[in-house]
């Protein structure tokens, strides 16, 4: 399978996505698409400052951005928090 499906919550902007994700790529990379996707949806009202970072929903671990998506623990189903 060359793409997962997640559950990506945005805190700041208290809503839940459906995202698809490459898992040939590495998360520092996916990181910019998701931002400029919200961006996308909610009429560029999500600008972070920095570059936010991806946490799993239910550990709280921080992903590791040098990681491929498929080198992650990140599957179908998993819950993910951009902060």
């Amino acid at each position: 399978m060359d793409r997962v499906l997640i559950k990506l919550y945005v805190p700041i902007l208290e809503k839940t996505y459906d995202v698809w994700l490459p898992t040939y790529k590495k998360i520092y990379n996916i990181i910019p698409m998701i931002v400029k996707a919200i961006n996308e949806l909610n009429g560029n009202c999500y600008r972070p400052k920095s570059m936010p970072l991806l946490y799993d929903r239910i550990t709280a671990e921080e992903y590791d951005i040098n990681l491929s998506v498929k080198e992650s623990s990140i599957r179908s189903g998993t819950e993910i928090i951009l902060i």
